[in-house]
């Protein structure tokens, strides 16, 4: 794949980073790889981080006591829904941050159930994912006939 960028969206924030070159006859998950893919979790840890940082400063400085019930009950809404996506990206940052340590361990980009390679490509499309393709659908058939 050529050096062009590619962007990721997380909950709206983009970030991104140039694909991995794959070189041939490269081991996987050798030193050049796992530091790809440290650089690219840092990075989304900190936009995630940063996003953390400006909800706080948001709701600090535009919560207001409007007389109006409906701006109260508004302003009330828009801060619930932060909050909701500031709790979805904590869980996030937390899966990063096992992300983190499975590669320090030399456990990141191996599937968790069978043991085999996730692949550059899936791990660059979802950074934290912990399963290969296969095992993965197989987890959401099953998901999908026992609920």
């Amino acid at each position: 794949m050529s050096s062009q960028k590619a962007t990721r969206e997380t909950h709206n924030t983009p970030f991104s980073f140039t694909p991995y070159e794959i070189k041939e006859g490269e081991e996987y998950m050798n030193e050049d790889q796992v530091e790809h893919f440290r650089r690219i979790l840092q990075s989304w840890k900190n936009e995630l981080m940063r996003e953390v940082d400006r909800t706080v400063h948001h709701m600090q400085d535009e919560a207001a006591n409007f007389p109006d019930p409906n701006d109260r009950a508004t302003q009330e809404s828009e801060f619930s829904l932060e909050l909701r996506t500031r709790d979805r990206e904590r869980k996030l940052i937390k899966k990063i941050e096992e992300s983190m340590e499975n590669l320090e361990r030399g456990d990141y980009g191996f599937c968790e159930t069978c043991g085999v390679e996730i692949g550059l490509r899936r791990l660059e499309a979802r950074p934290t994912a912990t399963q290969c393709i296969d095992c993965k659908t197989l987890d959401e058939i099953r998901e999908k006939q026992i609920g």
